[in-house]
């Protein structure tokens, strides 16, 4: 199958790259030379233009996948699009959006003929291996339509035991990705997912930092305990009920340095948190962890403590997010941390 790629950052190229070992026929754009001229040599048809990428793709119909900031990037992009493509065709927004926004954009392309499809995708950098969970939502003609993509970039259902009972359920899920319902939920359901991944990082951080205060002198000294990190990262991996990929990162990054001496602790946070605890208000949902645990990164600006040492370390591991040079799972600097403009009837540039 054919498919455009816009936004070749962490995730996206390595998704193009995932999709050409699969047999996927990709058209690459991104704005630098430098970025795209790599995927041509792999394999890809790569131009320096949207116009150039629609006109590579042929007739309709035409899928193209954008992964880019969340706000005003992602918006130009879309309406860039919606004046170059044609019924029929369809774009299908991989990065972080905001929900609220998809269910903008799939009523503006509609009008169009324009498929919209909102792709909430996790793997970070390690997805071009493991491949990438994706919760999807828009048209079922659409989604079915794009299955083959889906299909490819999935982890599939690798060695994980199946749940009893599942027999008669969408067989898509095992396998790593689900349509998760029409426009919107699809970004919802990752927004949510990254909201409780707040959570259990936070969990983790504050355990080790328990851990790792132990040896204070503001205890007594028959209660004090030299304890090794690294082992006790490495045991809960095995057999443990808190074992997880976050832990995994975490056991990886203090083997490594064990007093996360290379990271300051200072935490971003790329949006979907916010939109959470928003949505849990909206609800009148309580949601007293992810509150919490988005509090705290806030804190973490302002003092930073070993425990938020692990978070960073933690986000390094499966994004690839540098202290200070914040990016979003889609790979480039995000604009804003809130909800991105309403659309504006004019062209991106």
């Amino acid at each position: 199958m054919q498919i455009g790629m816009i936004g070749l950052g962490r995730m996206g190229g390595n998704m193009a790259r995932r999709l050409m070992k699969a047999g996927h026929a990709c058209v690459v754009y991104a704005r630098k030379p430098e970025t795209r001229e790599p995927l041509a040599k792999e394999g890809a048809i790569a131009v320096a233009s949207l116009p150039g990428l629609v006109s590579a793709l042929g007739s309709p119909p035409r899928a193209v996948w954008l992964m880019l900031p969340e706000g005003k990037t992602t918006e130009d992009t879309v309406l860039a699009l919606a004046d170059l493509l044609a019924p029929g065709d369809m774009i299908i927004d991989g990065g972080n959006s905001f929900y609220k926004d998809d269910i903008r954009r799939a009523k503006f392309l509609s009008a169009k003929g324009i498929h919209y499809v909102d792709c909430g995708t996790s793997g970070g950098v390690w997805g071009i291996d493991r491949g990438y969970s994706m919760m999807i939502g828009g048209p079922k003609a659409a989604v079915d339509y794009l299955d083959p993509i889906f299909s490819s970039l999935a982890p599939g259902k690798g060695t994980i035991t199946p749940t009893p009972g599942r027999d008669k359920a969408d067989p898509r899920a095992e396998h790593g990705y689900i349509h998760a319902g029409p426009n919107g939920a699809g970004h919802f359901v990752k927004m949510v997912h990254n909201g409780i991944e707040y959570g259990l990082m936070q969990a983790y951080a504050e355990g080790f930092d328990i851990l790792r205060n132990k040896s204070s002198d503001i205890l007594p000294k028959d209660e004090r305990f030299e304890l090794n990190l690294p082992d006790i990262a490495e045991v809960w991996r095995r057999g443990s009920v808190i074992a997880s990929w976050l832990l995994d990162l975490g056991a990886s990054a203090l083997i490594k340095d064990p007093q996360l001496d290379g990271f300051s602790g200072f935490v971003q946070d790329s949006g979907e948190g916010r939109w959470t605890v928003e949505a849990a208000i909206e609800e009148s949902v309580s949601a007293t962890v992810l509150t919490t645990a988005l509090f705290a990164r806030f804190r973490s600006r302002q003092e930073h403590t070993f425990g938020e040492k692990m978070l960073s370390a933690m986000r390094f591991g499966f994004g690839g997010h540098v202290e200070g040079q914040e990016t979003t799972d889609a790979g480039a600097k995000p604009e804003a941390s809130r909800r991105p403009p309403q659309v504006r009837r004019t062209a991106a540039e």
